[in-house]
């Protein structure tokens, strides 16, 4: 057998040591690989959040929009064209929730649709003679806070 020397470092002239990582070298790298998992943890999180928001958002717009293309389809003589509880131009955004017509600052009229109440308010010749505003307005409520959407339309009428 023969003899072979040990291998030394070139710098101290120790014997070198190629054995891989510490212990302190592993945990440190653990902590960072842990923080990294719990940030994208966070931001998954938020993400889930906000595209619940905007999915809600999107479902009111489109009961919102519905509803504005029936209301602009009646005839201009359609009780649900008239302006309820007569506030007028005043009332045009009123979001009352008792719907009330006897009752002053309540909407016209209220359909409830799942989650999403709607409301509209018509106001007879506010903008133009031969006019009707009509304002419609869903709520809803995210998370325990009261959000709303408002679609507002000008609908002449044609003779």
């Amino acid at each position: 057998m023969k003899w072979a020397p040990k291998s030394r470092n070139a710098r101290t002239g120790g014997p070198c040591r190629n054995g891989g990582f510490t212990l302190v070298e592993i945990l440190v790298a653990l902590g960072i690989l842990a923080f990294g998992l719990l940030a994208i943890a966070s931001m998954q999180v938020s993400a889930m959040r906000g595209n619940a928001f905007a999915s809600s958002v999107t479902e009111a717009s489109t009961w919102a929009t519905d509803r504005m293309e029936q209301l602009v389809n009646l005839s201009w003589t359609d009780p649900n064209l008239q302006d309820a509880d007569g506030d007028g131009a005043t009332g045009i955004n009123d979001t009352g929730f008792d719907n009330d017509p006897t009752t002053q600052a309540d909407a016209d009229f209220q359909v409830i649709q799942g989650r999403y109440s709607i409301f509209w308010n018509v106001a007879d010749n506010q903008v133009i003679n031969n006019t009707k505003t009509v304002n419609v307005i869903v709520t809803w409520t995210d998370h325990g806070v009261g959000k709303s959407l408002n679609f507002q339309r000008v609908i002449p009428r044609v003779l």
